[in-house]
């Protein structure tokens, strides 16, 4: 028997129908959303670990801003901060997505030294009862090894066009003119946070200063201060983030997608954090100042 052919196209487009839906429907639940949700949609983009790079959480950050189906973002941080320049790019990010819209911090177990300096730039902030958040404060290491290669036998020679250039090298000891120096760098690192956090925050320098000596609050603590603004988890900022831009009813959760990679990357990069939190938390990732709890 000859098959009509309109009928045969019919099954056909429903076919197709039917494979589009289901690769649209996996994506959506791969992104951590439900495609067949259609109500207002608020981002969540974590920033976890400690902060060595920006450049995957800022692309994150532009991405929902350039994003109008997005009408708030939540940034939940799980971090004890990191490296000073990455910190404050991310920082400036955050500022240039509230031109745009409602931005809600949801704090995890520790958001503390860099996490805490992202997290001012938000509209607002939500931390548990016992999250770990401050550490208002700048560092920076210096290994001094000299002993150790006195005793295996080994010298080093130095050339250099100035005083200044092997400063903080690990084989001999810092001069107190040397100190001097790397000390103003790292109290100027630390003038700009205390007062980006007393801009954005509304609180007096000199309150800030008083508790900027790198101590650490809880979440309970740090709202009986003014660091924080709310207590809750992750669901009390989408709520939050949701009023806060004018969404009726419970808003529709967006999960930022991380960039894509090979599995040979994939496979490095997990075993080189299970060995990096061997050996300590990630030091010999992070160069020169930080913003980090310790």
């Amino acid at each position: 028997m000859r098959r009509h052919p309109i009928i045969l196209g019919l099954c056909l487009l429903t076919l197709i129908g039917i494979v589009f839906f289901v690769v649209i429907y996996g994506l959506g639940l791969f992104r951590g959303e439900n495609p067949l949700s259609f109500g207002e949609k608020v981002g969540v983009i974590p920033i976890e670990g400690v902060i060595g790079d920006s450049e995957e959480i800022i692309d994150r950050i532009n991405e929902f801003a350039d994003d109008d189906g997005i009408g708030a973002v939540v940034l939940r941080i799980d971090t004890p901060g990191g490296s000073v320049a990455p910190s404050q790019e991310i920082y400036d990010a955050v500022r240039e997505l509230r031109k745009k819209k409602k931005v809600v911090v949801s704090m995890g177990s520790v958001a503390a030294s860099g996490g805490y300096l992202i997290a001012v730039a938000a509209d607002r902030i939500v931390a548990n009862p016992g999250t770990i958040t401050g550490s208002i404060s700048a560092i920076m290491h210096h290994a001094n090894v000299e002993e150790l290669l006195k005793k295996v036998g080994v010298r080093s020679s130095v050339i250099k066009s100035g005083k200044f250039k092997d400063i903080g090298s690990p084989v001999r000891e810092m001069t107190a003119e040397e100190r001097a120096l790397i000390q103003g760098i790292v109290d100027d690192i630390y003038d700009q946070f205390v007062k980006t956090v007393s801009e954005n925050r509304k609180i007096p320098l000199s309150k800030v200063v008083r508790l900027a000596d790198g101590r650490i609050f809880t979440g309970r603590q740090a709202k009986a201060l003014g660091l924080v603004d709310e207590l809750g988890g992750l669901q009390d900022a989408v709520l939050l983030a949701g009023r806060l831009s004018g969404m009726k009813g419970k808003p529709v959760v967006v999960h930022a997608m991380k960039k894509k990679t090979t599995l040979w990357k994939y496979l490095m990069q997990n075993m080189t954090s299970v060995i990096s939190e061997e050996i300590g938390r990630t030091s010999a990732e992070l160069q020169g100042a930080q913003y980090l709890l310790q």
